[in-house]
């Protein structure tokens, strides 16, 4: 399970700014701010520019950096270790289980556990049942020994929450290097890149729209 909220997006205006400057274009650029909306709307000249200088590569598409994604994105440990490969263009602060582990009672529901088989699923209730046993000892004591065999017994199941900053020159290596992952959380995740503003019409080919 992969569940990504409270998306921001900005960077547009001085993103199209920037994307003018290397041919002094700024006069021909059709983009605009909408107070009724609320928003900045991209005109159809410089929507192409962008996806010429997009489809040319990662030099010319250097604006795309510029459009900078922030979101609260909660998901499974294992899940985490292959996001984590994106160390460029990615800031990230994460909820800490080293600090926090004990604060709650472990509950199935913390848990990534959709996919599994009713032998699995008791193995993992079981595994909770035990953490939960050595979470009241370490309450009771605060002995580091209890604190470790919550942490060596967290399964890579256990879903945590981070704020993230991304931009849409990372987003879009991830959508073209993880949209056909057999993990489900990745397909998730493409499907909210291709949801967000103009990025289908920057960002992909027609084939893949």
């Amino acid at each position: 399970m992969i569940k990504i909220e409270k998306t921001n997006i900005y960077g547009w205006e001085a993103t199209v700014r920037g994307l003018r400057n290397p041919l002094n274009s700024w006069d021909k650029s059709d983009s605009y701010y909408d107070t009724e909306l609320g928003a900045y709307i991209l005109g159809e000249d410089d929507i192409a520019l962008m996806k010429r200088l997009s489809k040319a590569g990662d030099d010319h598409a250097k604006f795309l950096r510029m459009i900078t994604v922030t979101c609260d994105i909660t998901a499974p440990l294992y899940w985490w270790k292959e996001y984590d490969t994106y160390k460029v263009g990615t800031v990230a602060n994460s909820c800490s289980t080293m600090h926090t582990i004990h604060t709650k009672e472990f509950q199935l529901s913390d848990f990534s556990w959709e996919q599994l088989e009713p032998l699995a699923l008791g193995s993992l209730e079981e595994t909770i049942k035990v953490m939960n046993i050595y979470r009241e000892k370490y309450i009771h004591d605060k002995d580091k020994r209890w604190w470790y065999q919550m942490i060596q017994l967290l399964p890579t199941s256990y879903e945590q929450k981070r704020t993230v900053q991304l931009n849409y020159q990372v987003l879009k290596n991830m959508y073209h290097s993880r949209k056909n992952h057999k993990l489900a959380e990745w397909h998730t995740l493409c499907d909210w890149i291709e949801g967000l503003p103009y990025f289908k019409w920057i960002c992909l080919e027609e084939d893949e729209k």
